[in-house]
């Protein structure tokens, strides 16, 4: 799934190659993804594009006076074309291609989704509060005014453990299940450990992980294309989707434990006392 990192550097992207350009045709190819319908997508027609915002891991694309606003999910991207084919794609189709935004002068870009599984999700708005997921989230963590008192009183009477805590977009917008990973594993804390508990020196010791992760992440895909911030990201975690291999700070082998539609990467020397974390669900299957 694309988080703060990577949608970030998809808004430095499109502001550099989107703003100033016209809307000429917007094709909805899978009518699913379109959350709103009043204004239309047509409405966009004819009109310039303006300033890319990020809202934790939302898009929004000033177009005229309104806004298409987008979240990829877990399987969706921006894939931007310089020409498209002349024959335009066939809506209702099973292939990935979900939207097409067309441009005068040619070009523009695509909004696709893998799998079965179809989250990608667009809107058409006055405002981008308008959209209730951007209404919801909670503070940026990379804003200018959250400071580690803000986070402190975030975790003040927290009972989740870490992991549910950072990836709650009603708490902090844009970190999800791979950016919790990689601040749990810089921050030395298990992935269980109830946020609550937290002594002061340990809330300084996450807040900097949180947003040393962050900066770090942001640094690596600043100027990168479009096309490559998958595997630009991928290559930069230490832990997150390397289970077998060994932790990079100590040569301990990296551990998972899986959800019902998830999973978690920890290293057991680094943030577990050297303790294997219970794997439920492999548990469940052994019985």
């Amino acid at each position: 799934m694309p988080e703060l990192p990577e949608v970030e550097a998809l808004r430095e992207f499109l502001d550099e190659h989107l703003t100033g350009r016209v809307v000429e045709r917007v094709l909805p190819l899978n009518v699913s993804v379109l959350k709103t319908y009043d204004p239309a997508v047509t409405a966009l027609e004819g009109q310039p594009a303006g300033a890319t915002a990020r809202h934790g891991k939302f898009l929004a694309l000033r177009i005229g006076e309104l806004y298409l606003v987008t979240h990829l999910a877990r399987a969706g991207w921006l894939r931007w074309h310089h020409t498209f084919p002349a024959t335009p794609p066939r809506p209702g189709g099973k292939g990935p291609l979900a939207l097409r935004v067309l441009l005068d002068g040619g070009g523009g870009f695509d909004l696709t989704e893998a799998g079965t599984q179809k989250r990608l999700a667009v809107y058409v708005v006055h405002d981008p509060a308008q959209v209730p997921g951007i209404a919801r989230l909670g503070p940026d963590p990379l804003a200018e005014d959250f400071d580690e008192a803000r986070f402190a009183a975030l975790l003040a009477g927290e009972r989740r453990q870490l992991k549910g805590f950072l990836r709650d977009q009603s708490v902090l917008a844009g970190i999800g299940n791979a950016y919790s990973d990689e601040i749990l594993h810089h921050a030395r804390m298990s992935p269980f450990k109830l946020a609550a508990s937290l002594e002061a020196t340990e809330v300084s010791h996450l807040f900097e992980a949180v947003r040393a992760t962050l900066h770090e992440a942001l640094a690596r895909t600043h100027g990168v294309a479009a096309g490559s911030l998958k595997a630009e990201k991928k290559s930069g975690l230490r832990v997150h989707g390397r289970t077998g291999e060994p932790c990079p700070v100590c040569g301990d082998t990296i551990r998972s434990v899986s959800f019902a539609d998830s999973s978690l990467q920890y290293c057991p020397t680094c943030q577990t006392g050297g303790k294997p974390l219970a794997d439920r669900r492999l548990s469940r299957l052994l019985k």
